[in-house]
């Protein structure tokens, strides 16, 4: 399933709101990006952000299957949803 920018925010926002339930995982998030509570209200509304946690729940292979898993959503959604949002369209060098 391809995601349309729309879709894709959901997606993330899913995201989001898992990482946010996450007491061993929403403070690694903020530390390595600075974000406070109110950054992560704020951050709901906005597409670059979001993409922002996509990126951060998928430098770790495990933190993307125990998302995926909890959320009933495919491995690869993830990926593709961040393909959907500023900022991550995949660059082609050749």
């Amino acid at each position: 399933m391809s995601h349309t920018q729309e879709s894709a925010e959901v997606v993330a926002l899913q995201v989001l709101a898992w990482l946010a339930g996450d007491e061993e995982l929403l403070p690694v998030f903020q530390g390595s990006s600075g974000a406070s509570t109110e950054d992560l209200r704020a951050g709901a509304q906005d597409a670059v952000f979001l993409g922002s946690v996509l990126d951060f729940i998928m430098m770790d292979d495990a933190w993307v299957v125990r998302c995926c898993d909890d959320l009933k959503l495919e491995y690869t959604s993830l990926m593709r949803a961040r393909q959907q949002l500023p900022g991550g369209a995949q660059v082609n060098w050749t």
